[in-house]
């Protein structure tokens, strides 16, 4: 091979040209840059989508589950509603029922287990009359309230 140029072509080539027995030097740079440019924009792409789940996880919000899920719906059918419903679901703080709800069963379990299940009816209903009704009259009353059940006397 001859490696004289043509004596028609220019002696100083621009440096972009790549030579004819060498490396493209630009395009293996660009190709470098390219790479690293799609690495970094995924990056960004997925850190934004992820947005809304990481501000519920901060908050720890009760609904936390239910923006992760929409997150992944918007990612993988790329329906960008779910990503705005998530966003929005993460902003909003949703009371919590469930904890004052639970408490309060955990004490009327705790206020049912303290009734003693020993004793006769008259005692038990007697012990749950008012303090200042005489024990005939809360024998008397436990009596009619037998009756009205449909026992005997």
């Amino acid at each position: 091979m001859n490696e004289q140029p043509n004596p028609m072509a220019p002696h100083h080539l621009p440096f972009y040209l790549a030579p004819a027995s060498g490396t493209d030097v630009l395009m293996v740079v660009m190709g470098i840059f390219l790479v690293a440019a799609l690495i970094w924009v995924g990056t960004l792409y997925l850190r934004l989508h992820s947005l809304p789940e990481r501000m519920a996880h901060k908050s720890e919000k009760l609904q936390f589950e239910i923006v992760a899920i929409l997150g992944l719906l918007a990612l993988f059918t790329h329906i960008h509603l779910f990503w705005v419903a998530g966003l929005l679901l993460a902003m909003i703080d949703i009371p919590d029922f469930g904890t004052p709800l639970r408490s309060i069963a955990g004490s009327v379990e705790k206020i049912a287990d303290t009734v003693p299940d020993t004793g006769s009816e008259a005692e038990q209903e007697s012990s749950l009359a008012p303090a200042s009704v005489p024990p005939d009259t809360a024998k008397k009353g436990a009596s009619i309230a037998k009756e009205a059940r449909g026992g005997h006397v």
